[in-house]
C-alpha cells in the first residue's frame, strides 16, 4: 500500500465505487473540503469478497461511503444474480465490516424499490414493491444492510445526472446535436438528482447525525419529456422534442410510472433542497 493511501486511511474515510457518477462527485467534494480519504473503484476492490473489504476498511475507519452499484436496469433482467451480488451481497459484507470496526456506512438505494402506482410522493417507510430485477436487488440490499446492525445512513435517490459519466442529460445533449427531432417518454414521473448536490446533502445529513433511511434528490418533479425540454431550453438547442408513451420504446425492464420520493423529512431536518432546474443549470454550466 502506498504512503499516500496510508495517510488517507489515517483520516478514517473510505470511498467505495469512486469511478461512478456519484463516486466522482464525492471525490470532488472530499478534495474541495480537504478531507482525507482512501478511494477504490471496481478495479481496485472486489466488493463481493468479504476478505477484500476487510483489508480495505481497517480499524479506525470513521465512515465508509458506498457508491458502488449494478445500475444497468435493463441488463439486470438477464443478469439478476450478478446484480444481486453487487447490490445486496456486497452491501451485507460492507455492513458487517462496518459493524465490526464500529464505523458508519453511507449507502445509496433507489426510487425503483417502489411499485410506481402511487398518487403522491413515496414516504421513507412506504412498502417496498419493486417491479423489475434492479429494484428487487436494491430492495434486498436495503434489508440486508439493516440486518447487519451497523450504524448506517441509507439514502434513496433517483434519476441521477452529472457533468460526467453516462446519464440522461449528457445523452440528450448529444442527441440534440445529432438529430433534428426526438421523442421522449412523458408517462414516467420522478425527481432528477444532481450527483454534486446529492453528495453535499449526504455529507450534511451525516455530519448532523442523521441515520437510518432518508430521501435525497433535487426538489420538484417532472417527466423525462419535461426534463428533456428544460435541457433544450437552457442550452438553446434547435432540435424539436415531442412527447410519447413508454410503450413506444419497449424495454426489457418495467419502469415505475410514478416514483417521486417524498423529501419532507430531509427538508425539515436540514433546509429546502435546491430545485431541479437550478441544479440542472449548474451542471450544464460545468459541462
Amino acid at each position: 500500500m502506498t504512503d499516500a493511501v496510508q495517510e488517507s486511511l489515517a483520516e478514517g474515510v473510505v470511498l467505495v465505487g469512486s469511478g461512478g457518477i456519484l463516486g466522482r462527485a464525492w471525490l470532488d467534494l472530499l478534495k474541495r473540503l480537504n478531507i482525507g480519504y482512501a478511494a477504490y473503484n471496481h478495479r481496485d476492490l472486489d466488493i463481493t469478497c468479504q476478505g477484500s473489504l476487510d483489508a480495505m476498511i481497517p480499524p479506525g475507519t470513521r465512515v465508509v461511503i458506498n457508491t458502488a452499484a449494478y445500475t444497468d436496469v435493463d441488463g439486470a433482467e438477464g443478469e439478476e444474480e450478478e446484480a444481486y451480488q453487487v447490490n445486496c451481497t456486497a452491501v451485507g459484507h460492507l455492513g458487517r465490516r462496518c459493524q465490526s470496526v464500529g464505523c458508519t456506512l453511507i449507502h445509496y438505494s433507489t426510487d425503483y424499490v417502489f411499485a410506481g402506482t402511487a398518487m403522491e410522493p413515496y414516504q421513507v417507510d412506504a412498502p417496498l414493491q419493486p417491479v423489475n430485477a434492479y429494484g428487487r436487488t436494491k430492495a434486498a440490499g436495503e434489508r440486508v444492510l439493516r440486518e447487519t446492525g451497523c450504524d448506517h445512513l441509507l439514502i434513496r435517490t433517483s434519476w441521477l445526472y452529472a457533468p460526467w459519466g453516462s446519464n440522461f442529460v449528457l445523452r440528450m445533449l448529444q442527441l440534440m446535436q445529432q438529430r433534428d427531432s426526438l421523442r421522449v417518454v412523458d408517462d414516467q414521473r420522478g425527481r432528477p438528482a444532481s450527483a454534486v448536490h446529492l453528495a453535499q446533502v449526504s455529507l450534511d445529513l451525516y455530519r448532523t447525525g442523521a441515520r437510518d433511511t432518508w430521501h435525497v434528490t433535487d426538489a420538484g418533479d417532472c417527466t423525462w419529456y419535461e426534463f428533456a425540454i428544460e435541457i433544450l431550453q437552457q442550452t438553446q438547442q434547435t432540435c424539436r422534442i415531442d412527447p410519447c408513451p413508454s410503450a413506444e420504446f419497449p424495454r426489457p425492464a418495467t419502469r415505475p410510472h410514478y416514483s417521486v420520493l417524498d423529501l419532507s423529512q430531509t427538508e425539515n431536518f436540514l433546509k429546502p433542497l435546491a430545485f431541479w432546474k437550478t441544479n440542472l443549470a449548474e451542471v450544464l454550466r460545468q459541462i
